[in-house]
């Protein structure tokens, strides 16, 4: 991982609180920004603080401690993680210890995945691969069907088994697990987590588009966040919305994937059918109080689609807003839950 950049965020200045018998003030706060490459994309802390130089580097410094010890723990990319290491036990029917960062990540999958029906399954790893999301090459065809039901034939999150204490994972099959779709959510937690534990009082975190706001902007201005158009050729705003001590993540299918023949192959793949969505669904967006639960739950809506998504996510009171690709152009929906965060 490469070093932080440090740099005030775009003019953003707290006044000077004046009181009425003389004039007192408060330092002076900007929005600071630490940001840098990490799991092949970046990522971006706005921090509300003073003008302590020494401070800023001390907390860029444990904001990359922090995601690397995410990295080391839960990729895929990464031979020596912990999680590539479970993934390469040939019996996992035993006890595997882990860590409790990915105890807690493995037990939230494992909640979204029932609440999903299985929409949500972190066993679907060979199946990504297979397709060419993965850490292996793209493959130059599309799987076939015989290669397709070989490697569907293993996946299946009730097959994995946790114990809280000591942490500790196995599977009574052999199983490939695959926290992308949820990894990120949780380094965002973890960093969000590290910045309250050292003082922090106002922040955001970004990560590859999953975020979590904290406290307030100077000024108490909220912190306002855009939720994009699906398209490929630009960044358009499709809705503001403003946070202050929630997390935010979308997934949709209108940045990662590739073309073949003209057709088009989501990164997001059904584990039911073991193939790309197909649906008309182009992005999802969903409000939670952490990151670790909207970017999996974010996941699995976009693998339900709309209809059967917007009911559940209706269901459970949780804001959520679709993009849906129709005849005219997008459409969009939103639950009731997530009318309190649109900015008009």
């Amino acid at each position: 991982m490469t070093s932080s950049v440090i740099r005030p965020a775009l003019a953003v200045v707290a006044a000077a609180i004046m009181a009425l018998a003389g004039c007192s003030f408060e330092p002076e706060k900007k929005v600071w920004e630490i940001s840098g490459p990490v799991f092949g994309t970046r990522y971006t802390v706005d921090l509300v603080l003073e003008n302590d130089p020494d401070r800023l580097r001390n907390l860029a410094d444990g904001i990359k401690a922090v995601l690397e010890t995410v990295d080391s723990s839960m990729s895929t990319w990464r031979p020596d993680s912990e999680l590539s290491r479970f993934n390469t036990v040939e019996d996992q029917s035993e006890w595997f210890p882990i860590s409790q960062p990915l105890y807690e990540v493995l037990a939230a999958a494992h909640n979204i995945s029932k609440l999903s029906d299985g929409a949500f399954d972190v066993t679907v790893g060979p199946v990504v691969n297979l397709w060419g999301f993965g850490p292996e090459a793209r493959p130059d065809t599309v799987p076939d069907d015989a290669a397709l039901a070989s490697v569907l034939a293993s996946v299946g999150y009730e097959t994995l088994e946790l114990r809280e204490e000591p942490p500790a994972v196995r599977s009574s099959k052999r199983q490939y697990i695959d926290l992308s779709a949820i990894a990120k959510g949780y380094a965002v937690d973890a960093v969000a987590e590290y910045l309250a534990a050292e003082g922090a009082n106002a922040f955001l975190v970004e990560i590859g588009g999953e975020v979590r706001a904290h406290g307030r902007k100077p000024g108490e201005q909220p912190w306002r966040l855009a939720v994009e158009e699906p398209v490929e050729q630009a960044r358009q705003v499709n809705r503001i919305v403003v946070l202050e001590d929630q997390a935010m993540a979308t997934s949709g299918d209108y940045r990662n994937y590739y073309e073949v023949n003209g057709r088009r192959f989501s990164h997001t793949i059904d584990p039911e059918t073991g193939r790309p969505i197909k649906h008309k669904l182009a992005s999802v967006t969903v409000i939670v109080e952490n990151c670790t639960m909207a970017d999996g739950l974010a996941t699995a809506f976009n693998v339900m689609g709309h209809e059967k998504a917007m009911a559940l996510a209706t269901r459970l009171n949780l804001a959520a807003y679709f993009i849906v690709r129709g005849e005219s152009g997008f459409e969009t929906y939103q639950t009731p839950a997530f009318s309190s965060y649109i900015v008009d």
